[in-house]
């Protein structure tokens, strides 16, 4: 009975209390539901206030437009960057699920703060009763931004374990759990939009109407809630052990190879040491033994020992560092470390290819929105708000995803007679092409609203346009359906070909290109406004009214850049070789 013990145990994983984790009791989808339920909550508290919250500076704090669109989007930008912090603590010292709880309970935290600051009147600034507002200063101000950013961390740390635990609970040495994985990340991209559809409409009515109070408090709820689901999944989750920093290793190959390139020595004679240090003893299917009742877990009997890694041809010049004579004793480096960070390294041309989409993302919370807010926003009697424009993408990608998952994966399964049916790559190039679409398809129907306007005699009134705002919904389908492929095709991607013992930071990687796309929206405006109101023109994004902006050339530049952003990622995708088993097509 010991032996069958030993032979179904999940090496390199344990249970929530650190006991070995057991095959059939620990991991499977009933464990990645709890992370999917759990989503949707976590960004429900996220978005509620994100998409709003420049209305919240502005009318409540106070805040000027161009400071209060300024701190949303420092807000915004801090929160996914701070993924990569999540990611790396998951790999490097605690597991995803000990992240997990630790930032849920700092976002709870601040969350409490930004509602208690809400409610009460002695904690906000005085109210405008005259033309003059007298913005937030002093302690009230530090009390509402020492409450954001302990959001901001929280959120932070939640996007970079919580994908990768749910991703964790399945075999990927079996076909079946290769298959349940890409269900999840097609499953954890629609729980997203499921939380984010009930953030822009329900909750943003809530602050809106009722009070922001209620809009905090039901964020604070949300998030306490997501907690409690999320430990009652304990039992049934395996969690990876943490293998070191990730970003040690890679520090020590890039200075190995580097001191080796200018070292007297030639390395042309090096022998690369076979061994695999214990910082890195992660990859594969885990080396690691787990601690169960003060005894150390035995191998599992029924798999073969590895064959010992190969330095690769690939940059070539890492290699070096792998040399049994290091120049220095601290910078001795095993095959399996330099054959690590060369993946790593060849991820990255992938992960910036991805930033122009979300910059091309970024506009549908800018420009789309003032551009409906210009057009006649009425369905029937019923007047939507342009602040829950955001409802189409999220309704889209509600839409998509099961039919993604449900017809047309499995057709592609047929039709390539392949394990992914479309590859980790291909699904991310769709997006990257429904980009481009969709920034053609703004600038197409940003010629036909300021044709309306000028028809009308409308350039420079403010009165609404007798042209529908859905015609702005087509971008939003494009720009979703965009979304829905590279998202889901990215988080699963860095996960899969990620090595073992530094999945989590490349996984938080999605959320980094996200905040970077948002940073490079800014500095792209930034410049065409600069370039084009040189020699006392009138720039292209500026004017009385936004029917004067030259919105139209505008996105043609986005389409344009968007291509050739394309272009780019062909050279590196159509380069790239898989290193994880079903991810070839």
């Amino acid at each position: 009975m010991e032996v069958e013990e030993e032979v179904s145990r999940w090496e390199g994983y344990a249970d929530w209390r650190n006991r070995a984790a057991v095959k059939g009791r620990h991991g499977g989808m009933l464990a990645a539901s709890f992370v999917l339920v759990v989503e949707v909550l976590e960004n429900l508290a996220y978005l509620a206030n994100a998409s709003n919250l420049v209305l919240y500076l502005r009318e409540y704090m106070h805040m000027s437009p161009s400071k209060s669109a300024n701190d949303v989007t420092n807000f915004m930008g801090t929160a996914f960057l701070l993924a990569l912090l999540g990611g790396f603590l998951s790999d490097a010292f605690f597991s995803t699920f000990q992240i997990f709880l630790i930032s849920a309970s700092i976002e709870f935290l601040g969350l409490i703060i930004l509602t208690i600051q809400a409610r009460t009147p002695s904690l906000m600034p005085p109210s405008c009763d005259s033309p003059t507002c007298e913005e937030v200063s002093g302690s009230k101000a530090a009390m509402f931004f020492v409450g954001l950013y302990l959001v901001a961390l929280g959120v932070g740390g939640i996007k970079g374990s919580l994908p990768s635990h749910g991703a964790e609970q399945f075999d990927e040495s079996t076909p079946k759990g290769r298959k349940q994985r890409s269900t999840f990340f097609n499953y954890f991209v629609f729980c997203l939009a499921c939380g984010a559809l009930v953030a822009v409409t329900f909750v943003v009515w809530l602050e809106d109407n009722k009070g922001w109070e209620w809009g905090f408090g039901v964020s604070t709820i949300a998030i306490f809630v997501s907690i409690l689901i999320f430990l009652s999944g304990s039992r049934f989750y395996r969690n990876k052990i943490p293998c070191g920093s990730p970003l040690t290793t890679i520090l020590k190959v890039l200075l190995a190879a580097f001191a080796k390139c200018f070292s007297s020595g030639s390395s042309s004679n090096a022998v690369a040491s076979m061994s695999v240090s214990p910082s890195n003893h992660c990859v594969s299917k885990g080396k690691k033994e787990v601690e169960s009742q003060g005894e150390l877990e035995k191998p599992r009997q029924e798999e073969a020992v590895p064959p010992p890694a190969q330095l690769t041809n690939s940059l070539r010049i890492l290699n070096g560092a792998a040399d049994e004579k290091p120049v220095h004793r601290l910078l001795e480096c095993t095959v399996q470390q330099v054959e690590d960070v060369k993946i790593v390294l060849k991820m990255l041309p992938i992960f910036a290819c991805t930033i122009m989409l979300n910059c091309c993302l970024a506009q549908l919370s800018t420009f789309s929105v003032q551009q409906a807010a210009s057009m006649n926003t009425k369905i029937g009697s019923l007047k939507i708000p342009p602040a829950s424009l955001p409802i189409f993408p999220v309704v889209f990608i509600m839409i998509l995803a099961p039919i993604y998952d449900h017809l047309i994966i499995p057709f592609a399964r047929k039709a390539t007679k392949t394990e992914t049916g479309v590859t980790h790559l291909q699904r991310i190039g769709v997006g990257l092409v429904l980009s481009i679409l969709a920034m053609a398809v703004a600038a197409l129907v940003e010629i036909k609203r300021k044709g309306v306007a000028k028809d009308s005699g409308l350039l420079d009134s403010k009165e609404n346009l007798p042209v529908t705002f859905l015609w702005i919904a087509l971008q939003y389908l494009f720009l979703g359906s965009a979304d829905l492929f590279t998202l889901a095709g990215l988080l699963e991607y860095f996960f899969t070909e990620a090595p073992a013992s530094m999945r989590s930071l490349a996984t938080s990687l999605s959320w980094a290109s996200l905040a970077m796309g948002y940073y490079l929206s800014s500095v792209i405006v930034s410049i065409v406004n600069s370039i084009t109101g040189s020699s006392g023109n009138t720039p292209w994004l500026r004017g009385k009214s936004i029917n004067r902006y030259k919105l139209d050339y505008f996105y043609w530049l986005m389409c344009v850049l968007s291509a050739a952003n394309f272009l780019h990622y062909l050279f590196w995708a159509m380069r790239y070789k898989y290193r994880s088993t079903g991810s070839r097509s």
